[in-house]
Formats: structure tokens, sequence, C-alpha cells
């Protein structure tokens, strides 16, 4: 008896750590990112920079499930000058992306907006469909993006067969909540900033009902129309005006920029 137990149990196991292994993660059929890449954006107000965001990709050390490895993923915004005295901006998100399917295993959030401090820290088990939150578990799809891996998992889309109209849609785990992010193609245009003209193409959030942006041109954005899918501008309105972001620089990006 003792021996058909032993078996059984040795059995489970195996079982258990076939399937781990086995699991058909997303992977990506396009790579428009690379470590290395460093791109840096001026947001601002009217006539005025209110701000800078830099975003970077590099090596890391830590591994996914099963040893997977991930590039380190990190976004930081701050306030310039004068909007430091009235409303100074201090912002980091770090995310550790899986190389092959760019989809996150960890993402740390540490926020200081106007006195408003956050702090958060995700660990997905992308393994197990869940991610863990201050002991709390909370049930996501395979694949799920955070609020950093989404910028670089958009990036890695099918782009050549879009057609004016088509919406695309991927969710995003964010505030212990799961929210289903979806862009559509405008369509093609050049679009001039301090850095030059760029060929790209745009698009629009779908936007949701109950949401602060509620008109579908209250958000719009241009990525350049090349490998590298960057975006180079990115409007949004708001009640006393439009804030805009746009890039000032770049750096080791997986091929050519298409600028004019």
């Amino acid at each position: 008896m003792k021996t058909i137990i032993s078996i059984f149990i040795m059995t489970a196991v195996l079982v258990g750590m076939t399937s781990s292994t086995n699991i058909s993660y997303p992977k990506i059929q396009s790579k428009s990112f690379t470590s290395g890449e460093k791109l840096t954006y001026r947001i601002s107000y009217g006539v005025m920079d209110a701000g800078e965001a830099i975003l970077t990709v590099k090596e890391t050390k830590k591994k996914g499930a099963n040893g997977r490895p991930l590039y380190h993923v990190k976004g930081e915004g701050k306030t310039l000058g004068a909007f430091n005295w009235f409303y100074k901006v201090e912002d980091v998100y770090e995310s550790y992306v899986d190389k092959e399917g760019v989809f996150p295993w960890l993402f740390i959030r540490d926020i200081n907006e106007g006195g408003y401090e956050k702090e958060q820290e995700y660990v997905f088990k992308q393994d197990k469909q869940k991610v863990v939150s201050k002991g709390q578990e909370y049930k996501v799809p395979l694949g799920v993006q955070d609020m950093i891996s989404s910028f670089y998992y958009a990036r890695t889309l099918n782009f050549k067969n879009m057609k004016v109209g088509d919406i695309t849609e991927f969710k995003c785990f964010m505030d212990e909540e799961i929210f289903p992010l979806k862009v559509k193609y405008v369509g093609k245009e050049d679009i001039k900033i301090r850095k030059g003209t760029f060929e790209c193409l745009k698009f629009q959030p779908v936007v949701q009902e109950g949401r602060y942006f509620e008109e579908p041109d209250d958000v719009e954005f241009w990525v350049t129309n090349d490998a590298n899918r960057i975006p180079v501008l990115v409007k949004a309105k708001i009640p006393v005006g439009s804030i805009k972001m746009h890039l000032v620089d770049w750096e080791g990006l997986v091929g050519d920029i298409a600028i004019k």
C-alpha cells in the first residue's frame, strides 16, 4: 500500500511539474524595442514645458517562471521649473517584462503627485494566471499587462494589416482591477514636432463610459511608421486647455526612425 501511495504522489508531482513548464505563453511576432533603448519626452502645457518623461529598457538578472529571461523597463516622470512650486510630480514605474512574450512578471509603482503618494507592487504569476499584491490574490488572464508594460506590448502589435477604423484590445491590470485597453486606428499622417517631421500612424483610445476623457478625440497619439513604433506625440484635452507629450530624444533603437 505504501508503495502504491508513493507512486501516486510521485506521479502527481511529475504531472504538476510538466503542466507548469508546458504552458503555452503568448509570443510576440515583431520586436520593436531592445535593451539599451531610451526615449525622452517633454510634457507641455500651452507653450510651456511642464514636465519630462524618460523610458528605458535594460537587461536584468531577474527571471520569470522556469528561468524565463526578462527586460527591466522603467518610466520616470517629473515636473520642471515653476510647475514644481504648485504641483510637484515625481513618478517611477518599473516592470520586469518577459523577453519572448512582452508581458510582466513584476510591477512596481512609486508616485508623488502634488503631495498624493502611492506605492504598489504586483507579482504577476503568469503561469498560474494570478497577481499577488499585499497578500491578496487576483485572478487574471494569461499575458495580462501592467501600466508600463502596456506601452511596450502595444508597440509589438501587427500594424501592417490594420485598416482605418480597426480596434485593437488587450487587458491591463491596474489598481486591483482588469481594464480592457482599446485603441482605434485612424490612418497615416505626417506629424511635425520640435525634432522634425515624422511619418506616423494615428490612433485614438476607445473611451469607456464614466472615464475622465469622454469624446473620441480627447486623446490622440501618433506612432512612427517604422520598425520602432515609437509614439512621437500624444495630445490630451483637459477642461482648462490641452497638454502634449512629444519626443525630444531617442537612442538604442532597433531600426531607423521615420523622420523626413
